[in-house]
């Protein structure tokens, strides 16, 4: 996965202790998360699907297409510290940083692909 060393440093942070429910598969969503210290459980329907840590991204579609529902749950795995980016300054980055657009360009390829792997391995 992609690792975001540019936000390791971020305050604009919120924290959600273990076991929180960050986000909720089906609800509507605004924001993307760069997980700044601890680990986030994915899950789809009530299945871990991965687990992620410092620097990865989590809720891009929430700002790639706003307002669009969570495909999955995110739930704190340990006590974390989430950078969190609205429209508004996914927008600026993408313009400012194209390597921040890169990644996470990259992040939704190798989720697809991951996603395509296990399909393939159901039959």
């Amino acid at each position: 996965m992609a690792h975001f060393d540019l936000f390791r440093h971020d305050h604009d942070t919120q924290d959600f202790a273990a076991g929180t429910v960050i986000f909720s598969a089906g609800t509507p969503g605004d924001l993307l998360y760069i997980i700044q210290t601890g680990e986030v459980e994915i899950q789809f329907q009530g299945q871990p699907l991965s687990i992620l840590g410092e620097g990865e991204a989590l809720g891009e579609m929430a700002v790639i297409e706003p307002g669009s529902p969570r495909s999955a749950t995110a739930i704190a795995k340990t006590d974390c510290r989430l950078v969190v980016i609205d429209q508004k300054r996914f927008t600026f980055l993408i313009q400012q940083n194209p390597y921040f657009a890169i990644e996470i360009m990259k992040t939704l390829a190798e989720r697809l692909s991951r996603t395509n792997q296990k399909l393939e391995a159901q039959g």
